[in-house]
């Protein structure tokens, strides 16, 4: 069965959903979220940001382009492998040039080649998951749209009206309508269609177009007419498709990105290191040096790859305990229930202390300790009913959600790590999710009654029907088989996403939730984006390829966060390295076992030289925990190990989305694998 994800919300194309399994066809259709949207306050919780934005379109928070619209100036962008940034009359392009050094992979943007239209100002005028439209404007008049997309190598402007532009540097011309510019070490080709090439000046009809490319460093003049014939035709959109296929181990969700430009037929393109032989076409025997490696260049239509079947799990798996590990978990559950605090009010921490006590319930029901199991859910049930009223932003100003009717979201009332500017989202939701799934998986009931407000949440970061109250799949990218983390990203490296873990965390929830509401749509989706996700998490967080002269100088084991225009050994809240690699283990869900000891997680080796450089001052630091907690999947000896350190940490070595009882039955378990 081949699900088609369609369009972005507001890109003003209607997506294809052929083969969903629900009666609509869509996850979170207008016709479900519209009163459960009008139900919520609405209010802006956060300042309204400025946007570049054409009428009618949903602003595209968390987007690899989401600079080109938010914020007082737009900022560079990286539609892989080039740079782009909007100029006062048009755009710069350039192919950025990966630098290494002890703690980061950098390649900034670079404004080498510039086409000015005459334009005054800008606006995006249609997206889609992969790409985006432009519009150059001259007062009301439209004079153009420039289109550049993610594997695409490609600046494909077309002429809205008759016009002459002018490029930055003069072009060698090779041809009728084609020609080649340096700037640096860099050779651009350039193709016109429609129009005509004379130096700087660039002549075009209504229709025209002028396309803009990178040739790869040693091209022949026979592959440069390959590169040019090949990138003649302008860039129009991507479409995005998936599908599951296989069953067991051999479960495979496979992506399918559809290039389409004006005349039809095949383009350039790009793959990413953890798609493998994506591209459909024909190699150019032509590469692009990058911060990921050196990558193929492709001529096709298609990129299609796989990523194995991350399945979402609700418990542990503590059926090779033994009596007396059973025992000791038994009273630890009972400590860390009396042990239990106020909840916080924000999304972040009120989502961890929320899936935290989901957790110590399952333990509760595994180890058949029924006064704990009822006290965590009595618990639990009271916090969601609180969480889940939709009218409770009406009496009470914290533990509730209201509707941003400006910038298309739902938000917590009490804001953290800028969720109202639309940061973390689904971070944050994740949690609920999580916690919700668990604890209404078998009490329909339950799921009923707080699924009006549950949805939407679920609808905030999934959405995938062109419903206009919320993007589609706001901050997952189908590309790069990740997420984005910052709302508006008001950075000239792109945008950027450092938790790995708490997005594998977040589809997992999601699916969770499926589950238990009975949406078969939406728990197709979500296994989807969890299994890219979990995918991706090892291929560019916790496992990279680090092998390739791009990476020569880079001297960790991982990277921490990533940008659209760069690689770090970093976090945005501690240069602790247990808080570097812990931000890729938190919370170590029961969803997490699969994908960490799966075969592209790297094996015991890949651990120990993560947990070695991790805990150079031990396991009492920040998110230590769960460095410990990982050390135990390399084997029954390490999680000995683990489970004799993890029995010497502090209580305050124990983060607040954890607890001491989930962390040792996370060891136990995984020494009894």
């Amino acid at each position: 069965m081949l699900v088609l994800a369609g369009c972005t919300a507001g890109s003003g194309t209607d997506g294809d959903t052929t083969g969903r399994p629900d009666a609509g066809g869509d996850v979170f259709p207008a016709s479900q979220v519209d009163p459960l949207v009008a139900a919520l306050p609405h209010e802006s919780v956060g300042d309204v940001p400025t946007m570049r934005l054409a009428d009618g379109l949903v602003p595209p928070t968390n987007t690899w382009f989401s600079g080109l619209v938010f914020g007082d100036e737009p900022t560079p962008v990286f539609p892989f492998p080039i740079s782009f940034q909007l100029t006062e009359a048009g755009f710069a392009t350039g192919l950025p040039v990966p630098v290494a050094s002890e703690k980061a992979i950098v390649s900034p943007a670079l404004p080498d080649v510039t086409l000015d239209v005459g334009a005054s100002a800008t606006e995006v005028s249609a997206y889609d998951e992969v790409s985006v439209t432009i519009a150059h404007l001259d007062g009301d008049t439209v004079l153009g749209h420039t289109t550049v997309a993610e594997g695409s190598p490609l600046v494909s402007y077309t002429a809205a009206t008759a016009q002459t532009d002018t490029l930055g540097t003069a072009v060698t011309a090779v041809g009728e309508g084609r020609g080649t510019l340096t700037i640096g070490r860099t050779t651009w080709g350039v193709a016109v269609t429609g129009g005509s090439l004379d130096g700087t000046t660039v002549r075009l009809d209504e229709g025209g177009s002028v396309v803009l490319v990178p040739l790869p460093d040693g091209a022949t003049d026979d592959q440069v007419r390959t590169v040019l014939d090949a990138a003649a035709s302008p860039l129009v959109s991507v479409t995005t498709a998936h599908r599951a296929s296989g069953s067991g181990s051999s479960a495979v969700s496979t992506t399918e990105l559809g290039y389409e430009t004006a005349a039809g037929g095949d383009t350039l393109l790009v793959s990413a290191p953890h798609m493998g032989d994506a591209a459909t076409g024909e190699g150019t025997g032509l590469s692009y040096d990058t911060i990921y490696g050196t990558m193929p260049l492709s001529v096709g239509s298609t990129l299609s790859f796989d990523a194995p079947v991350t399945t979402a799990s609700a418990e542990l798996d503590l059926s090779g305990l033994s009596d007396d590990q059973r025992r000791q978990l038994e009273d630890q559950v009972e400590a860390d229930v009396a042990a239990t605090e106020a909840p916080a009010a924000d999304t972040y921490f009120g989502g961890k202390a929320l899936y935290r006590s989901a957790m110590l319930l399952q333990l509760a029901r595994q180890l058949g300790d029924d006064a704990s199991a009822e006290t965590l859910r009595t618990s639990l049930v009271d916090r969601l009913d609180t969480w889940t009223d939709p009218s409770g932003c009406e009496t009470r100003e914290q533990e509730c959600f209201v509707y941003d009717p400006a910038v298309k979201g739902v938000v917590g009332k009490v804001a953290s790590f800028g969720s109202d500017e639309f940061n973390d989202h689904y971070f944050h939701y994740g949690y609920f999710l999580y916690a919700a799934g668990v604890v209404a998986a078998d009490d329909p009931e339950l799921a009923e009654r707080w699924s009006p407000v549950m949805d939407l949440l679920a609808a905030d970061i999934a959405s995938g029907a062109d419903n206009g109250s919320f993007p589609d799949r706001r901050a997952f990218d189908p590309y790069w088989s990740h997420s984005w983390a910052s709302g508006y990203s008001p950075f000239a490296d792109g945008n950027n996403q450092e938790s790995s873990s708490e997005a594998v965390t977040a589809y997992a929830g999601l699916s969770l939730w499926a589950a238990a509401t009975g949406d078969d749509a939406l728990g197709d989706e979500a296994s989807w984006m969890l299994s890219a996700e979990a995918s991706s998490a090892l291929a560019y967080w916790l496992n990279p390829d680090l092998t390739g002269p791009t990476s020569d100088g880079y001297d960790h084991e991982i990277v921490s966060l990533t940008w659209g225009g760069k690689r770090d050994y970093g976090t945005w809240f501690s240069a602790e390295p247990s808080a570097i690699a812990g931000i890729q283990l938190i919370p170590l869900s029961p969803s997490s076992v699969s994908y960490l000891t799966s075969s592209a997680a790297g094996g015991a080796e890949q651990i120990a030289a993560v947990v070695a450089e991790a805990s150079v001052s031990g396991f009492d630091t920040p998110l230590g925990d769960y460095v410990l907690m990982y050390s135990s999947l390399q084997g029954p000896d390490q999680a000995a190990a683990a489970l004799t350190a993890l029995a010497d940490l502090p209580e305050t070595g124990i983060d607040d989305g954890n607890s001491r009882a989930y962390a040792m039955a996370y060891v136990m378990s995984a020494g009894a694998r």
